[in-house]
This record gives C-alpha cells, structure tokens and sequence, in this order.
C-alpha cells in the first residue's frame, strides 16, 4: 500500500472525511472518522502535509494536528470550491482540499493561537450584545411610540424612556404595557453594563499592547478597531504590499477586464464585513471633523469638493488601512504630515 503523504480533512461535528493522497497527488485512500477517532488516526501517520477548510473549529484542529508533527495548512473555502468536480459530498470536498494544498500559487489562512482566538471572542461577544441592544432599543421605541411617547433619536436618550417606563405614576402607559415593558428596560440597562465592561477590558488591552498602541495613533483608529485588527490580522506579513491588504478587506475596486480593456467596477467588499466596517465608519469620523477643521489636509478638502462624502470615506478607508500595513510591518507612530510650504513645492 503506497504511503499518504498528502491528507485533505473535511471537518464536521461528528463524522470527518479524510482523503489521502502520495506525494504525486494519486489517492491512496478516502474514508470517514468519529470525532474521537482524528487524533488517533494522525498519531499513526508518519508526518505528511495536511490540508483543512478554514471553517469552524478549523483553528483547534490545525493546532492539535500540528502539534503531533505533522505540516497543516488552512485554505480558504472559496478557493476549495473550483477543485470540487461534481457535486457536493464529503468525500468530494476532501479531495478537493487534498489538491488544492498542494498548489504552488494557493493563498493560506495562518493559523491562530487560543489567545488569539480569545481576542476575537471578545470582539465577536461585544458585537452581539450591541445587535441585541440595538434590537431592545428599538423594540421599546416602537412599542412607546403606538401612545405616543417618543423621544429624540440616538442611544443617550434611551434613559428618558426608561424613566418612564419605570415611572408608576404616568399615567400614559397602562399597568399591562408597563409590566412588558419593564422587562426590555431591564434588558437594556444589562445589556449596557456588559458592553461598557467589555469594552474596558479591550481598552485595557489596546494600552498593554504595543502594536495596538501604534495603531491608534491613527486618526480614525480607537482601541476597538486596534484590536479588531490585531485579532483578526495575525500575521500582516502575509500581504505582499499595502494594497493587497486593502484589497482582501475589499476595499478595492473590483476588477473585470478583459481584450486589454480594463474595467473597474464598485469596492469588492471582500474580507472581513466587520473589519472594513470599523474603517469606514472611523474614516467617516474624520471626515466629519475635516468638514469644519480649516487645519484639515488638503487632499481630504479637495477629495471632500469633488467626490460624494460615502465615496471619500471609503477612499480615506482604504488609504487608512494601507498606512496600518505600514505600521505593523515597518514599526513607528503615525506621524501627521506637515503642510508644504511654497519652497517645498518648487523643489
């Protein structure tokens, strides 16, 4: 029996699919494990490249595979999916992952520690509990709304209606509605406690960390999208350039060209949603602010007076997220560019 030394792993819950090929890509074999059976069948494997879909849990399982000697490489799913040649099935899948991996021009997902991991679940937990904060807000609104009790928009009016709702002598709201609507009120103060103590804790880190400390240095950066970033970018040397990083947040203009005729459409918007939001949303900010600043850059004015202001935001997005490739991989501050001066400009 020719000996596997390329190994696909479809992951599943419960049952897992591995296909193994030799060194020249022909199948040896392709079968299916129990969750407990994995580990136990790559201890007996001599030490082979192993290919995995970065999906969930792909991240545990490369490092657990990784750890009993053994070269495991994370593939982006869309990049798996052109080697699947017909159908989908599990034992289709693994084979594809078993040839993709072995692509000399395959992209590669690095692979992320727990503490890593760790960072991001905080992340992911605050994001969650702002949707359901926003759901809860918006709920008591509407519901206060239908007697006609309504307030002025943004969060920090919230408590207004809250101290109405826990007002018992409004007459306005029956004991029914406010009996309901206690219980929202009650939710949305929770919910705003564990966000601020969330967000403390992610502060706390960004002023231990150097990186995100650099980072923030940057006008539109805060200590939330620092460490976005540092969670979610492990290995920024993985970018060839300032560009390609910018592109795989889809930042970029999607390209469709073709007979020598270039054609760019709108932003690709590929990458991470909640990354690139951070960035036009903190570029949003600046621009904000440059709106009414006489001290604002030239190019963000002139950018300002002939673009509309969604298109100049994502255009500031995109030049902030270049200078973060710059940060992390050449090291420094952000450094405010000085104003030229008539000379400067004749030189």
């Amino acid at each position: 029996m020719k000996h596997a030394s390329i190994i696909g792993l479809d992951l599943a819950k419960n049952v897992f699919q591995v296909h193994g090929a030799d060194a020249g890509g022909s199948p040896v074999f392709n079968r299916k494990l129990r969750r407990g059976e994995v580990l136990r069948f790559f201890e007996k494997l001599p030490s082979c490249l192993v290919g995995i879909e970065a999906c969930g849990s792909a991240h545990y399982w490369a490092r657990e595979i990784a750890a009993l000697g053994h070269d495991v490489r994370l593939i982006p799913p869309a990049y798996v999916k052109p080697f699947v040649k017909r159908g989908k099935t599990d034992a289709a899948d693994a084979e594809a992952i078993s040839e993709a991996v072995i692509r000399k021009t395959m992209r590669f997902v690095p692979i992320k520690t727990a503490e890593q991991q760790a960072e991001a679940m905080m992340l992911k937990s605050r994001g969650l509990l702002v949707k359901q904060q926003t759901q809860a807000v918006n709920a008591l609104r509407s519901h206060l709304a239908e007697l006609g009790i309504i307030t002025a928009a943004g969060l920090a009016k919230v408590a207004t209606l809250v101290a109405i709702v826990r007002d018992e002598t409004d007459p306005r709201l029956p004991s029914a509605a406010r009996f309901a609507l206690m219980a929202i009120a009650d939710q949305i103060e929770a919910l705003m406690d564990q966000i601020d103590r969330l967000e403390r804790a992610i502060v706390a880190a960004a002023r231990r960390d150097e990186d995100m400390r650099r980072l923030t240095t940057i006008p539109g950066v805060g200590a939330i999208t620092a460490a976005t970033i540092k969670a979610l970018v492990p290995d920024p040397n993985g970018f060839k350039s300032a560009r390609h990083f910018a592109a795989w947040l889809g930042l970029t203009p999607r390209p469709h060209s073709s007979g020598g005729k270039e054609r760019l459409g709108r932003i690709s918007k590929m990458g991470n949603p909640e990354l690139r939001c951070l960035l036009v949303l903190g570029a949003t900010s600046v621009l904000r602010i440059a709106r009414k600043d006489d001290r604002a850059r030239p190019w963000l004015k002139a950018l300002l007076a002939r673009r509309p202001f969604k298109v100049a935001a994502i255009a500031l997005a995109n030049k902030m997220a270049r200078i973060i490739w710059a940060l992390l991989n050449k090291g420094g501050i952000y450094q405010r560019p000085e104003p030229l001066t008539m000379t400067a400009r004749a030189i």
